[in-house]
């Protein structure tokens, strides 16, 4: 057959009919500081085991870019299951579950019939590393869909044959790896050579996975323990079984079979509980007069601050929500990014003197006039209101700076309770496919940004990426220190989002650099079921972002 044309970095080059991308990306693998592992065939990302079967435009995504370190991080998950039946008999495991995120590591849970110990994983990281080297490919197949239900539910893997009863595609994807069989959510590397950098430890009840991340993709950094993270996320895990939802089969389920309803009220009742839980720790700590709650973006924070202000109520106080927004400095006094943008997420953007100076006049019981930012302006305003704290009076501050104390500086610890929130979630895919907090949260963003500032889904997911490292850099760093986390992530929220989210990422051109992560959002909301939003109560953090919210946000 004819030779295709292929343009890569502007030239030309004749390839025979049906060479891998693959092959033709180790011609170029010098020229990258990074491992490729995904190519872009014409703006679309596709897979190296594809094959160059018409004239197109060729580019490579390494390992240093998100969607390259995703497809790294599955990869290396089938790699892990793979050497574990390797040196495991048949029957020693009953299961292996990759639950959540914690740092640069996963951490996964494993049902057998032995105890776990580093002496063991020493054995399953020498069989990754065998296969690694054997360089061996990842072969892909597309079966029908009740077939696929057949052999998950052969070899046990039911949270998979429970997750393609409710697909409608006729047929679907699986996997194979040296002869183990999987299902995965998202592209799939090459081969096993490109995965040399991982490492195992023991930890809690399980093991983790470590792993690079992008900014250091050669790298498997020492593990940072965050122990009030794992312990929040762990819980959510183990309330999402107790109800008998853990993955988007068992939630499909539940909304099929007619239980959604009360689901939701539970669930709802459940993070009820948990505020009053947080109001009760700040009343026996005693002496507390700010309540500095931050998170990451759509983290639910303005009903969270609300709906704790009721709660604090009920004990006594008289809370007063202050946005910390109102302590940004003039338009004209916003620092810069390397790009000459203003960087509004930097300590640096806060009038920081102007709010101790504040903070500390109020808790030595003077009347202090309360500021507030226009935002069209971007100047600060004095509108004549006017605060002096009681011996009841209780401020519940809410911002992204709100965990780091160079913002609070002149406050004493003990007037201070902190409380971190994210909305992470309790729900998997399934065993094997983790559902990654950031997506959730990026829809809820990309829903509530277009109901309330009309922007589009398009210039949602652009600005993105800047979001996340304004997180990584201001944020995530401070998360441990805080005296509460709080899950703000609702088990039911994605099946309601999905219909508020579809139309807006379908509307982005196929042309458009942010079509590739809008198609991805797409399939991955097309796992849900969906559900209608009549039914939600109008005090929940989901009203935050699809409206209806009896609190002003």
């Amino acid at each position: 057959m004819d030779n295709v044309k292929v343009t890569i970095n502007g030239i030309t080059l004749e390839y025979a009919y049906g060479t891998p991308y693959g092959e033709i990306a180790k011609e170029y693998a010098k020229d990258y500081p990074a491992d490729i592992i995904l190519a872009n065939v014409d703006g679309k990302l596709a897979e190296l085991r594809r094959k160059a079967d018409h004239d197109c435009t060729l580019g490579f995504v390494t390992t240093a870019e998100v969607p390259g370190m995703s497809t790294y991080t599955r990869g290396m998950i089938l790699l892990m299951l793979r050497a574990f039946t390797r040196v495991f008999d048949a029957g020693q495991i009953r299961k292996i579950t990759v639950d959540h995120t914690l740092g640069n590591a996963l951490y996964c849970s494993i049902n057998a019939n032995f105890t776990l110990t580093d002496e063991y994983l020493e054995d399953v990281k020498a069989e990754m590393r065998r296969l690694v080297s054997l360089d061996i490919p990842f072969e892909k197949t597309s079966v029908k869909t009740r077939d696929a239900r057949k052999l998950f539910s052969e070899v046990g893997m039911d949270d998979k044959e429970k997750l393609f009863r409710f697909r409608r595609v006729s047929n679907t994807n699986i996997y194979n790896l040296d002869g183990y069989y999987d299902y995965f959510y998202g592209y799939m590397p090459y081969s096993t050579g490109v995965l040399k950098y991982f490492d195992l430890k023991c930890y809690s009840e399980g093991f983790l996975l470590l792993l690079p991340d992008k900014s250091a993709p050669s790298e498997v950094k020492p593990y940072v323990d965050r122990p009030r993270l794992f312990e929040t996320q762990h819980e959510a895990n183990k309330w999402g079984e107790s109800i008998g939802i853990a993955t988007v089969g068992d939630l499909n389920e539940a909304i099929t079979t007619g239980n959604i309803s009360d689901m939701i009220l539970v669930q709802e009742a459940f993070q009820e509980k948990k505020i009053g839980e947080i109001a009760e720790k700040i009343k026996e700590r005693g002496g507390v007069k700010f309540v500095m709650i931050a998170g990451p973006s759509s983290s639910g924070k303005t009903t969270f601050s609300h709906r704790l202000s009721i709660q604090l109520r009920t004990l006594g106080y008289k809370p007063h929500p202050i946005e910390l927004d109102n302590y940004f400095v003039n338009r004209e006094d916003t620092p810069k990014d390397e790009n000459g943008n203003y960087n509004f997420e930097c300590l640096e953007a806060i009038d920081v003197a102007g709010f101790n100076d504040d903070m500390t006049r109020l808790l030595a019981g003077e009347e202090v006039s309360m500021r507030t930012f226009n935002f069209k302006t971007g100047k600060r305003e004095y509108k004549g209101n006017t605060l002096k704290l009681g011996a009841d009076d209780i401020l519940v501050l809410e911002g992204i700076h709100g965990l780091n104390d160079k913002l609070s500086y002149t406050l004493p610890k003990e007037s201070k309770f902190k409380v971190y929130i994210s909305a992470l979630t309790q729900l998997n895919i399934d065993e094997h496919n983790r559902m990654p907090t950031t997506d959730g949260r990026l829809i809820r963003r990309m829903v509530r940004d277009a109901r309330t500032r009309g922007t589009s889904a398009q210039r949602t997911i652009a600005m993105w990426p800047s979001v996340r490292r304004g997180e990584e850099e201001n944020i995530f760093p401070f998360q441990e220190g805080a005296d509460y986390m709080f899950n703000s992530a609702l088990v039911y929220e994605l099946a309601v989002l999905k219909q508020f989210a579809e139309p807006l990422l379908f509307g982005i051109p196929e042309d458009s650099p942010e079509y590739v992560e809008a198609n991805r959002l797409l399939k991955f909301l097309d796992y849900f079921q969906g559900i209608s939003s009549e039914s939600i109560p109008h005090n929940s953090i989901v009203r935050e972002f699809i409206g209806g919210s009896v609190f002003p946000v």
